[in-house]
């Protein structure tokens, strides 16, 4: 079987971790489990895993601080795990750079969809012509992943630029939440649309230095990617 990708996951449930390994290995990825938080930093640096899934509760250092040291270090894909079921944590754990998270209790094959999208959705589409986005202040490179802010490349999480790149390549066209998660997270996501309300947040505060706001909230219905109009692209 073809290895499809490597999962690191800490847990301090050891059943679950049992049972994502089982099942990750049904699917033919190499699960690295860890029960620790102090141990996730080194496994990280040891391993190179290609996803990184995380129990927000995590003994030792928790999954939120640990979310926040990963993202500093690269861009990988994250998925937060809580038994928790208030909002407020599963925002958090966006905000902290998340780009998807499962409660628990969950079923592992709902997981590995997750895991799969997420990867899916990380990496370039080979068989893709290279594209480039241009607009003022912001290009948006598709074959590299790279996004620059007036000239200046800033990092941007799998989602944030999945999130992005769709928008920007159907300018003005207004999205509703359920079709964002549709096509950004997968077909098979299962997730709340206050995610889609984190990641353009978070898309907001990286673009913050462009003189024009590019994403536009249509109120009681999703968003829009709005370039500048002539005048505010003359007068800039």
């Amino acid at each position: 079987m073809t290895l499809l990708g490597k999962i690191l996951i800490a847990d301090d449930d050891q059943n679950v971790l049992e049972l994502v390994k089982l099942y990750g290995d049904r699917e033919g990825f190499d699960v690295i489990t860890i029960n620790d938080g102090d141990q996730v930093l080194a496994a990280f640096d040891r391993e190179n895993p290609d996803i990184v899934i995380l129990d927000l509760m995590l003994p030792g250092v928790d999954g939120l601080t640990l979310c926040r040291s990963l993202r500093s270090i690269r861009m990988i894909p994250i998925i937060m795990l809580t038994a928790k079921g208030e909002e407020a944590d599963r925002v958090l754990g966006l905000e902290m750079g998340a780009d998807d998270y499962v409660s628990k209790p969950f079923s592992p094959r709902e997981l590995m969809a997750r895991v799969k999208a997420v990867l899916r959705r990380g990496h370039p589409d080979e068989t893709v012509v290279a594209d480039k986005l241009t607009f003022p202040g912001l290009e948006i490179q598709a074959d590299t992943r790279k996004v620059l802010v007036d000239g200046q490349e800033l990092k941007f999480t799998p989602k944030e630029f999945d999130l992005l790149y769709y928008m920007a390549r159907n300018p003005l066209r207004v999205f509703p939440r359920d079709k964002l998660l549709e096509t950004v997270w997968g077909y098979d996501y299962y997730g709340e649309e206050r995610t889609v309300d984190v990641h353009v947040r978070r898309l907001r505060t990286k673009l913050l230095p462009l003189a024009h706001d590019y994403l536009t909230t249509i109120w009681g219905v999703g968003y829009q990617f709005t370039p500048p109009s002539e005048e505010e692209d003359t007068t800039s």
